[in-house]
């Protein structure tokens, strides 16, 4: 098949969607030395609507199964302004709309949770009663799930900003970002980060108890179907231990009906031929109640079939 004399990545102007963006052009560009690989930068509903929460932005907007950050990258590839879209992962609903498809990874940054507060400490520094501010409904479940006492709130805004917001801000006492986004930002995730509002300390979160979501610390290339030859170009760069592992995560989430916005933590880890995923799933919404959990090892070659029996296997943690 004849390689693109050009390929046209869209990309969100987040700086770290730039990044993410970045690290794409790049491999292609190593990957295919005589194709222009430039950037169309689009404003997604979900980087408009910074008015609301974000579990509420789609309600608002109309968007199909939460795709506040892929809508309009997916309407861009349709009229073919764009040859290829890059995600942050766990950004992408669990069910594309026709014709789209997840065609390839990079290699997965790290998948923990880290709490960026005022002092260092961590978790365990956090005073009683103390707020902590997350957009994501998943963040703010399981950290009243390890810390009950705690309150939460919703916040809006890039990596920068958080951080500076959680400088800056007497509404709370701290925020969680994940890892993947940090490193790739050039922060300590686990030290001292400075902001023009004065400094923050990270701390990861106890990964064991804190399960990421589906998808996170993987950058996603979303393709339209048919479109082999640009299809083809992305394959060539996948990691496709990274992707093995996505596809069990995002099945799981298919499976319960679940979007990106849904409080699931989902861990994947590759063992030679074997694939461990274990889950956490709590109740949506206000209502209360002990969360569902599962673990269960399976073959690496199949892991929607690993994703499956996460799924049957689940139950309420004793």
């Amino acid at each position: 098949m004849e390689t693109p004399r050009r390929l046209v990545v869209g990309t969100r102007g987040s700086a770290l969607a730039l990044v993410q963006a970045d690290m794409v052009e790049k491999f292609l560009r190593v990957a295919y030395p005589d194709t222009e690989v430039v950037r169309n930068v689009i404003v997604t509903t979900g980087d408009r609507r910074t008015d609301v929460p974000l579990s509420d932005v789609a309600k608002v907007e109309g968007v199909l199964d939460k795709g506040v950050f892929t809508k309009e990258l997916e309407i861009a590839l349709e009229n073919g302004e764009i040859d290829l879209a890059v995600h942050s992962l766990k950004d992408v609903p669990t069910v594309l709309p026709e014709g789209f498809e997840i065609a390839s990874v990079l290699e997965r940054a790290p998948v923990n949770d880290v709490l960026i507060t005022k002092q260092a400490g961590g978790l365990d520094a956090l005073k009683e009663g103390a707020t902590v501010a997350t957009s994501s409904v998943r963040r703010q479940k399981m950290i009243q799930y390890l810390r009950p006492d705690l309150k939460v709130i919703d916040i809006r805004g890039n990596v920068p900003t958080r951080l500076r917001k959680t400088a800056e801000s007497s509404e709370f006492d701290a925020t969680i970002l994940a890892e993947a986004g940090l490193v790739r930002l050039g922060y300590d995730a686990t030290g001292e980060m400075k902001t023009e509002a004065g400094s923050v300390f990270g701390e990861v979160i106890d990964p064991e108890r804190f399960l990421p979501a589906a998808g996170q610390g993987a950058v996603g290339i979303e393709v339209r179907i048919g479109d082999e030859a640009t299809a083809e170009c992305v394959r060539k760069i996948c990691h496709q231990p990274t992707f093995t592992r996505v596809v069990a995560e995002r099945e799981f989430l298919r499976l319960l009906d679940g979007g990106c916005h849904t409080p699931v933590g989902v861990a994947t880890q590759l063992f030679g031929e074997s694939l461990l995923m274990e889950a956490i799933v709590f109740p949506e919404g206000d209502e209360a109640g002990m969360p569902m959990t599962a673990e269960i090892s399976g073959k690496v070659c199949s892991p929607k079939v690993v994703a499956t029996e996460l799924f049957n296997s689940l139950s309420i943690e004793e």
